[in-house]
C-alpha cells in the first residue's frame, strides 16, 4: 500500500511532464521552440516533437500562402491626376526565425507589409501618367511594385508571391469633373451629328427638288411637243376637210361658235339680224 501511494504521484508527475513535453506540428504550420524568449529550434516538417516542459514554449507560424488586403491609397500620377488604388498581396513566411526576430507575429507583419506596399505603389505609379495606369501597361508596373516590396519583405523572412490592384477609382470630385467633361463632349458630338444631318437633309432635299424640276420641265416639254404635234395633226385634218368641202367646214365651225357663245345661259348677245354670225340661220319669218 505504501508503495502504491508513492507510485501514483510519481506516475502523475511523469504524465504531466510528458504532456507538457510533447507538441505536434501539423501540415500547415512551422514552429519555433523558445527558451525564455530565445529561439532554440526551428521545426519545418510536420510531426511529433519534444520540448523541455515549463522552460521552453512553442510559437506556431503559418506556412501557407496568405492574403493581405491593403487599405485604399490615393496616388498622384505624373500628370497630377489623382487615383484611389485598392491593392492586395499574397505572401508566405519562408524564414521563420528571421520572421520572428524582425516582426514577432503575423499581425505586425501585415501592418509592416501594408505600409511597404502603399509606399511602393505611390513611388512606382506616381512616375506614370493616369492613362498608363488604366491601360494594359499596368501589368509591368505591378511587376516593379512586387520586386520592390519583395526586396524589403525579404528582411522579414517573407516572400511576396503576388501584388495586384483590385480596383482603381478616381476621387469623387475628379469623377464628377470627368463626367461633366464627358457629358459636354457627348453634347458637342450630338450637335455636330445633328448639324451634319441637317446639312445632308438640305442637300438631299435640294437634289430632289432639282430632280423634280428637271422631270417636270422635261414632262412639260414633251407635253408641249405632243400638244403641238396634236394641234398640227388636227389642223392638217381640218385643212384636209376644208379642202374637200369648204362650205360644210364653214358650217361646222359656225356651229361650234354658236355652242361656245350661247353656253351657260347667262350670256347676252346684241347682234344685227343680218349679221354674218347668223348667216347659217337663213331668213327666218314668223308664221301665223
Amino acid at each position: 500500500m505504501k508503495v502504491q501511494k508513492f507510485l501514483i504521484p510519481i506516475i502523475g508527475v511523469l504524465g504531466a511532464l510528458a504532456f507538457f513535453s510533447i507538441f505536434v506540428v501539423n501540415e500547415i504550420n512551422q514552429a519555433i521552440v523558445l527558451q525564455f524568449g530565445d529561439p532554440k529550434k526551428i521545426i519545418l516538417k510536420p510531426g511529433l516533437n519534444f520540448k523541455i516542459p515549463f522552460i521552453q514554449n512553442v510559437v506556431y507560424l503559418d506556412k501557407r500562402i496568405l492574403n493581405l488586403d491593403t487599405p485604399p491609397e490615393e496616388v498622384i500620377a505624373s500628370d497630377q491626376k489623382r487615383l484611389i488604388v485598392d491593392a492586395f498581396a499574397r505572401f508566405q513566411i519562408v524564414d521563420p526565425l528571421k520572421f520572428y526576430i524582425s516582426v514577432g507575429n503575423e499581425r505586425v507583419a501585415r501592418s509592416r507589409l501594408a505600409t511597404i506596399i502603399n509606399s511602393r505603389l505611390r513611388n512606382v505609379l506616381g512616375q506614370q501618367e493616369l492613362q498608363t495606369l488604366l491601360s494594359k501597361d499596368r501589368t509591368k508596373q505591378m511587376s516593379l511594385i512586387q520586386e520592390g516590396v519583395n526586396a524589403e519583405a525579404e528582411g522579414f523572412g517573407i516572400k511576396i508571391v503576388d501584388v495586384r490592384i483590385k480596383r482603381a477609382d478616381l476621387p469623387q470630385a475628379n469623377s464628377e469633373a470627368i463626367y461633366r467633361r464627358m457629358q459636354t463632349e457627348r453634347e458637342r458630338e450630338a450637335k455636330e451629328f445633328r448639324a451634319r444631318g441637317a446639312e445632308m437633309a438640305v442637300t438631299i432635299t435640294s437634289t430632289a427638288d432639282k430632280d423634280v424640276s428637271v422631270i417636270l420641265a422635261n414632262a412639260n416639254k414633251e407635253s408641249e411637243i405632243m400638244k403641238g404635234q396634236g394641234d398640227g395633226e388636227r389642223n392638217k385634218i381640218f385643212a384636209d376637210a376644208f379642202g374637200r368641202d369648204p362650205e360644210f367646214f364653214s358650217f361646222y365651225r359656225s356651229m361650234q361658235a354658236y355652242e361656245t357663245a350661247l353656253m351657260g345661259g347667262d350670256t347676252s348677245l346684241i347682234l344685227s339680224p343680218d349679221s354674218e354670225f347668223f348667216k347659217f340661220f337663213g331668213n327666218t319669218k314668223l308664221k301665223d
